[in-house]
């Protein structure tokens, strides 16, 4: 299948994903067919970050390091924005993979001069989606590796089904589209939020940042034709950008 095709189809799936309240990373679809002979590479360790030529990196960056032994201590990172830092408390013993692929990026300077293309204001989905330097919403760093998806989520209230779990307001989790596609894009939750607990959750949001994400949601939604008015998902009003991304030493 061709490039375009697999852009349109993830599109009818952005496009379901909006009215089902899911986070989707729309450039994260599987490869169905490489671009060249070459199979992807995919590296040696347990994360297996695999090449996805089908779907190339928006801001060329090689794979991550694949070490043996995943590292399990805390790391600090903050996201330089228009709105203020955002500090983050990424958690490796928990998603050792998905930290160490955003610490990658991150040092790569993958994530500097973006910004953040989607907000919603759904009842149950509350968060401001970035990752993308490519500002649409489809682009990612050109490979994809396996979920580390929570177990210990507390069921999201009034769900008789026990399918969703909550996700809490300053939870830091990886967009995809669908099992084993994580890339580049990420959400922070501003408000708790209901979920299927099909997205990693690799670390939280300090109180600034949380201030800053309220800043952002404060100021709504920017508008579609034939959409709901107030308007629950899309490009924030406030342009929320990432001017700087670090890891910081502890």
């Amino acid at each position: 299948m061709s490039r375009r095709a697999l852009v349109r189809l993830a599109a009818r799936a952005a496009l379901s994903a909006v009215t089902t309240g899911s986070l989707i990373a729309v450039g994260a679809m599987p490869a169905s067919s490489s671009v060249s002979d070459r199979p992807p590479r995919t590296t040696k360790g347990p994360c297996q970050y695999t090449e996805t030529p089908d779907d190339p990196a928006v801001r060329k960056v090689p794979l991550p390091p694949d070490p043996r032994r995943t590292p399990t201590r805390p790391v600090s990172a903050v996201l330089k924005t228009n709105h203020g830092d955002i500090g983050l408390a990424l958690d490796p013993a928990k998603a050792p993979c998905t930290v160490q692929s955003f610490v990658h990026l991150i040092r790569h300077r993958f994530y500097d001069v973006t910004s953040c293309h989607r907000l919603t204001a759904y009842d149950r989905l509350k968060v401001l989606q970035c990752g993308d330097p490519g500002f649409t919403g489809e682009g990612g760093p050109g490979y994809r590796y396996k979920d580390e998806l929570p177990t210990d989520l507390p069921p999201w209230p009034g769900d008789p089904t026990g399918v969703r779990k909550t996700y809490a307001r300053g939870v830091l989790a990886m967009a995809n589209a669908g099992p084993d596609t994580n890339g580049s894009q990420f959400f922070l939750v501003y408000g708790d939020s209901g979920l299927s607990p099909n997205y990693t959750v690799f670390g939280t949001v300090d109180a600034a940042g949380l201030a800053a994400l309220d800043r952002i949601a404060a100021g709504g939604i920017q508008p579609v034709p034939d959409g709901p008015t107030p308007p629950v998902d899309g490009k924030p009003v406030l342009p929320a950008d990432i001017q700087d991304a670090r890891v910081c030493r502890r």
